[in-house]
């Protein structure tokens, strides 16, 4: 099988093969590898992660299916790689706000985490600095529809939903997510990403010792943080 890099993609998953034939339909087969690219596009890499990577996302995969959440899941193919129906990926990614981050704390006077009484959500394209976009872009450029960012908006708002009551139920606040989205025969997918790249979980009662999943610089605390979405997961 031949090897292919799709860098504009996924954050930590590596496309292998782009029309994988299995029971008369195409897939995807996305392999994870041991590395992260946080946000100054630094490689933070750790021996393992991916199987650690490819486990939390399968999870999260299933358990969003149980709410009747289009996922682009199939099955674990092997320990770091997982089966997708096969998709184009749209050029842009939703992040879902559940506290204040360090831009609107700076812009609106607020707290640093402070809890938000409602989400916020913010387009973006490409995965660089300044890659905030608003709705208009996206049409005005025909990278969606209006019909379709109705139903990505829709879609991304249950994901919220649904992940904030599962840490919460676990004694952690979602204090941020990220939903990335595909089309198969014109019908939405979530597809990705449910890594430490994309979760930000902060421990509804914080101490000294709590990891700021926001500040994550080097593998041991990239290992550590995978560690405890991985004990989540299994509680």
């Amino acid at each position: 099988m031949t090897t292919k890099s799709d860098k504009n993609s996924f954050l930590t998953g590596e496309l292998i093969s782009k029309d994988f034939p299995f029971d008369g339909n195409n897939y995807l087969l996305i392999e994870y590898p041991d590395f992260i690219i946080d946000e100054k596009n630094k490689k933070i890499r750790a021996k393992g992660l991916g199987e650690r990577f490819a486990s939390i996302n399968s999870f999260f995969m299933n358990y969003l299916k149980g709410y009747h959440i289009p996922s682009s899941f199939v099955k674990n193919h092997s320990k770091s790689v997982l089966k997708h129906i096969s998709f184009e990926k749209l050029n842009f990614y939703i992040k879902i706000l559940n506290v204040v981050d360090k831009r609107a704390a700076k812009i609106f006077t607020k707290k640093e985490y402070e809890s938000l009484n409602v989400p916020i959500f913010e387009y973006h394209f490409d995965n660089g600095k300044d890659s905030l976009v608003s709705e208009s872009h996206l049409i005005a450029f025909d990278f969606c529809c209006y019909e379709d960012l109705k139903l990505i908006s829709r879609i991304s708002s249950k994901v919220n939903a649904v992940l904030k009551s599962f840490f919460e139920r676990r004694n952690e606040t979602l204090a941020e997510v990220k939903c990335y989205f595909g089309k198969h025969e014109d019908k939405l997918y979530v597809i990705e990403d449910f890594t430490p790249r994309s979760i930000k979980t902060i421990p509804i009662e914080k101490n000294n010792k709590t990891l700021d999943p926001y500040k994550i610089t080097t593998p041991n605390q990239l290992r550590k943080y995978t560690e405890h979405l991985l004990k989540l997961t299994s509680t």
